[in-house]
């Protein structure tokens, strides 16, 4: 999806676009981003007590030329209570995010244990998107 939004839009001389895209996966199951809480009540119902995966694909593109990575990351969410479920679905921090939940948010305490890159699960693989920058020539540290 990332690729394709950059894909999407024109890039002009010196400019550099940057683009990203979430996905959660819970075994073959995409869990995207929940229509209403009823199903981000469901998503967190599914993830509770299991470990899932979090996609994260950066594309950056310039007018000549286009950079793409994928970062995979590991996520156990521990077992969630009712009560747990309805009081972060009343919190509303669920909407708009893949999987129905941010763990940058109040969802960080049902996480016990992440394997890879917390940024990339918050939704910007940091270290990579500076690789990728880097590559298209932008000063990610500053000067040139």
């Amino acid at each position: 999806m990332a690729g394709e939004k950059a894909a999407a839009l024109t890039v002009a001389g010196g400019d550099v676009l940057l683009c990203a895209d979430t996905t959660v996966a819970l075994g073959r199951r995409i869990l995207g981003k929940p229509a209403g809480p009823d199903e981000a009540r469901a998503f967190l119902a599914a993830l509770s007590g299991r470990r899932h995966r979090v996609h994260t694909a950066v594309a950056v593109r310039t007018a000549a030329r286009s950079w793409r990575r994928v970062v995979d990351s590991v996520v156990r969410m521990k077992q969630l209570s009712p009560r747990e479920i309805d009081g972060y679905i009343a919190t509303g921090d669920w909407d708009g995010k893949a999987g129905g939940y941010g763990i940058q948010g109040p969802a960080g305490a049902f996480v016990p244990w992440i394997g890879g890159s917390f940024s990339a699960i918050v939704g910007l693989p940091l270290a990579e998107t500076a690789g990728l920058l880097a590559a298209a020539g932008v000063p990610v540290w500053g000067g040139r």
